[in-house]
């Protein structure tokens, strides 16, 4: 059984930074996107950013210029460098595999725990 391994969430400062990482574990077909996804209180769960296999990359108007998303394709890992963290940040992030049906393959869409982030002074 798939699942994502999530980790780096933690505590922080305004104007600081955390770098978060998801693994998936188990056998798993090279997913097409990887991305962070995050849920504040009260609000719905937004995309925060996404990189397709071959690496584009794709973020949140509210990240651009603060975050940058990577993947090791070896590890089936994705991670999240978070800068200048706001407290506008804080939610729980959650990571997300996605690879699209193809033919008799099935597809599939697997999600983290989702690790808490607070951005606080």
């Amino acid at each position: 059984q798939v699942q994502l391994v999530e980790s780096g969430g933690g505590l922080v400062q305004p104007g600081g930074s955390l770098r978060l990482s998801c693994a998936a574990s188990g056998s798993i077909f090279s997913p097409d996107v990887m991305g962070w996804y995050r849920q504040a209180p009260g609000k719905e769960r937004d995309l925060v950013a996404t990189i397709s296999s071959d690496g584009r990359t794709n973020y949140a108007n509210s990240v651009k210029g603060r975050f940058t998303i990577s993947r090791d394709n070896a590890k089936n890992t994705v991670y999240l460098e978070m800068n200048s963290l706001k407290l506008e940040d804080t939610a729980v992030y959650y990571c997300n595999a996605n690879r699209k049906s193809i033919g008799t393959m099935s597809g599939y869409d697997y999600w983290g725990q989702g690790t808490q982030v607070t951005v606080s002074s």
